[in-house]
């Protein structure tokens, strides 16, 4: 207990003398009236477009006003590791732009916050949470999705805190917590864990500290954060999001994605981020998806929607088997046709399998992202070794056995890692998704957002989608729909008409400690 207040006041200290350092707090000051004009409670980007375009506020009124909520708030949460020291800059340019007549896109003058491992061609840094890369150079080149954003006008005002390395560090770490950052807290109940390696940025869009949010996941670092701090979460399929220039874990897995306080929203930022990239070939399969998501937001999209109950995984929790009923009811109600389902694979015994792949392409990816990096750590066993080195900032409060198992393994074309990467995806696609909705010719399939089924999706590389549906022990709870490779427009269609059906999103209160 005592390094992590250690590590959290830290980070405080950090914080306060980056924005000093940015000049962003002395850009604030005679800002906070016009910033508060702007209500940005609960925003939604159609609202605030629409401020804009007929004036009742600009794209910098709208940055002064986040960043205003960020000094107000973050130090109760600490999902900001870095604010963006050209903001304001990027917001004037947006409102010249608009002034000309000229609006690039549903998200012109939006801010966006992304996720601390997303690389940005600027002056913040980009380290995964790491201080090995604190003192890095900026990467040369934006990543792919950072240039979307900045083709349609959206104004990134900082970055996020996330698990370090997006949790693959240690088989103990701390979902939430990176030595760069500290822990980042749940803002419905700020004792409470916000989940996930995207940590950072659900607490900071459920905190409305900006209008949308980028995550990343290899394995519910986008759904389980999403779910936990009561927001939309979309982990697109494989392909549709380019990976150059994030941080990687494993290729076959690893995808950003939006992380938004509703679906219309996550729609509009989804078309933003898509598209094929030359830096990376899987992308070739963008094409399978759609140009624009928010043409599915259809309130009644549900009514004769085919859809699996996926009850299986549930567990033994009475209070998410009453909410999930309570939601399967709102579904029938939408008029949706609901089918009872099984997969009958026994996911408990690929866990090894599993973790093998993740092990195997993290070396490899994570070795090659370095080498043209520019940083001091230019592999793996670099990066094992300054964390030696640097013990107490980086290891007090777990190891990095993840990171030396990963070490000792070999090449891509060793047969151990072939066969196991072989084994899940037909496991998780062939004889596990595709099987269960063609046995019944179903749609999609929904389950209570948990571990079993958006791991599922993820070592499949199939689309799930998380929105809120309801509170368990005062903390959000999600329901999950997930289905076929690049089921994206059905998907979204789905979470659209069951979050107008049952509005369960509640923004947070910032408790101290849960209600007795």
């Amino acid at each position: 207990m005592k390094d992590k207040k250690s590590n959290r006041r830290e980070f405080l200290k950090i914080g306060a003398a980056g924005l000093a350092a940015a000049g962003i707090l002395t850009q604030l000051k005679g800002t906070a009236r016009a910033a508060r004009a702007v209500s940005l409670e609960e925003a939604t980007v159609a609202r605030l477009q629409d401020g804009m375009k007929t004036g009742k506020f600009t794209a910098r009124m709208l940055v002064e006003g986040y960043l205003e909520r960020i000094r107000e708030l973050d130090p109760k949460i600490r999902s900001v590791i870095e604010l963006n020291p050209d903001a304001l800059v990027l917001a004037d340019l947006a409102d010249k732009e608009r002034k000309r007549g000229k609006v690039r896109s549903a998200l012109h003058g939006i801010p966006v916050l992304i996720k601390d491992n997303i690389d940005t061609a600027d002056r913040m840094k980009t380290t995964a949470g790491s201080l090995a890369l604190a003192d890095a150079p900026a990467p040369a080149r934006d990543a792919f999705v950072v240039e979307r954003l900045r083709q349609a006008g959206a104004v990134i005002i900082g970055k996020t805190n996330l698990s370090e390395w997006a949790n693959f560090r240690s088989t103990k770490s701390i979902s939430g917590w990176s030595g760069r950052g500290g822990q980042t807290n749940n803002p419905y109940i700020l004792t409470e864990n916000p989940c996930g390696s995207s940590a950072g940025t659900g607490a900071a869009v459920s905190a409305n500290l900006a209008a949308v949010g980028i995550g990343t996941e290899t394995n519910g670092s986008i759904i389980c954060p999403a779910t936990r701090n009561g927001i939309v979460g979309i982990k697109p399929t494989l392909g549709l999001v380019s990976r150059s220039g994030i941080i990687p874990i494993a290729h076959t897995q690893d995808t950003a994605g939006p992380m938004c306080r509703n679906v219309a929203d996550a729609a509009a930022l989804l078309g933003v981020m898509t598209g094929r990239d030359k830096r990376d070939a899987i992308t070739a399969d963008s094409k399978k998806g759609a140009k624009d998501y928010t043409k599915f937001l259809d309130a009644n999209g549900l009514k004769g929607a085919r859809l699996g109950v996926v009850r299986q995984f549930i567990g033994t929790n009475a209070r998410q088997k009453e909410l999930f009923e309570a939601n399967l009811e709102a579904l029938k109600t939408a008029g949706a046709i609901l089918t009872e389902v099984n997969f009958t694979e026994d996911y408990s015994k690929m866990g090894d399998d599993r973790l093998l792949v993740l092990l195997y392409e993290f070396k490899t990816d994570l070795n090659k992202y370095l080498a043209a990096r520019g940083a001091a750590a230019k592999t793996l066993a670099d990066l094992i070794r300054f964390n030696n080195e640097n013990k107490e900032k980086e290891m007090p409060l777990f190891a990095q056995e993840l990171f030396e198992q990963a070490q000792a393994k070999g090449e891509l074309t060793d047969k151990v890692y072939l066969d196991a990467l072989a084994r899940v995806k037909q496991a998780t696609r062939e004889k596990g998704i595709d099987a269960v909705l063609a046995k019944d010719n179903l749609d999609a399939l929904v389950a209570p957002a948990g571990g079993a089924t958006w791991s599922i999706a993820a070592v499949a590389g199939y689309p799930y989608i998380t929105v809120p549906a309801g509170f368990i022990n005062n903390l959000p709870a999600g329901l999950g729909f997930f289905g076929r490779a690049f089921s994206e427009p059905a998907l979204v269609k789905y979470a659209y008409a069951f979050e107008q059906a049952t509005k369960a999103r509640r923004a947070p209160q910032f408790l101290e400690k849960a209600p007795a």
